[in-house]
């Protein structure tokens, strides 16, 4: 197990990080398995994270701050999908949709591991705020018209996110509209791992096991689900949004959550109080 900074993230994951002081800026590496004893994870850096085939230099750097982990920072679209669990459809008593349903997330609601959310006073006056654990896409290559086989290709990799979301601006107070209800900043918590595409691939194909997507608050499981419970598959989804329309590298797709709303380690974000 690596150390707590990386919520249990496994070796050989890819992380986007800080080395200690912040010498060079973000930097992206591939997580060394730690020694016994060790307080302080490492990583051997990645020549460049959007290349067709990932590839490692010699040199390793110990990881002093996770970031969110973005190929491109703010990413250019987070695209939100509804109703995708079939689980979480007949938890709220609704039909699944017939094609995949969606909405978008303020890029600027990004946050990484351990990072505060904050919620904004105009969410605060009754309880609303709720939380809804999902797999995130991560594109590594720009997409258009694409089959599922290419869209899948078109991955980078997969990490945990939470969408925040605040109901009642889901509801009357923001007209409606789902993406008002979860664009407040802080409100998208994304990691802290990424999942390379090519070895997450088997789990998610049609007939694969899944991967496990749980949420806790307060040490409590709140959702326990599997990304095979999904109505649409991560190929089809990127396949689906990607008709007639360019999914840009960096884009972020969050899958949908598994019920009980109210493989990449274990996002934490603890919750406080914003101006």
């Amino acid at each position: 197990m690596l150390p707590a900074i990386l919520g249990g993230a496994r070796a050989g994951n890819l992380v986007r990080f800080l080395a200690p002081g912040g010498v060079g800026g973000p930097r992206w590496g591939r997580l060394l398995e730690a020694a016994e004893g060790t307080s302080v994870p490492k990583a051997k850096l990645i020549n460049s994270i959007l290349e067709d085939s990932i590839s490692t230099t010699d040199e390793i750097l110990e990881v002093s701050r996770v970031l969110p982990p973005l190929p491109v920072d703010p990413a250019p679209a987070i695209v939100i999908m509804g109703l995708n669990y079939r689980s979480h459809a007949a938890e709220v008593g609704k039909e699944l949709p017939r094609f995949p349903v969606f909405a978008f997330k303020n890029p600027a609601s990004v946050i990484g591991h351990n990072v505060p959310i904050s919620i904004p006073a105009v969410a605060r006056e009754k309880p609303e705020v709720d939380f809804e654990a999902e797999l995130a896409i991560i594109v590594g290559r720009q997409v258009r018209d694409a089959s599922q086989d290419e869209a899948m290709a078109a991955i980078l990799g997969f990490t945990g996110s939470n969408d925040v979301s605040a109901r009642r601006w889901q509801g009357k107070k923001g007209g409606g509209q789902w993406s008002r209800a979860k664009s407040f900043d802080t409100f998208c918590p994304l990691g802290p791992s990424l999942i390379p595409a090519r070895e997450a691939s088997a789990a998610l194909a049609t007939s694969g096991p899944g991967l496990a997507v749980r949420s806790w608050v307060n040490g409590q499981v709140m959702q326990d689900g599997n990304t095979s419970d999904m109505e649409f598959g991560v190929a089809a989804i990127v396949s689906y949004l990607s008709q007639g329309t360019t999914l840009l590298p960096g884009t972020v797709i969050l899958t949908g959550t598994p019920p009980g709303v109210g493989y990449a380690g274990k996002l934490s974000n603890p919750v406080e109080a914003g101006p």
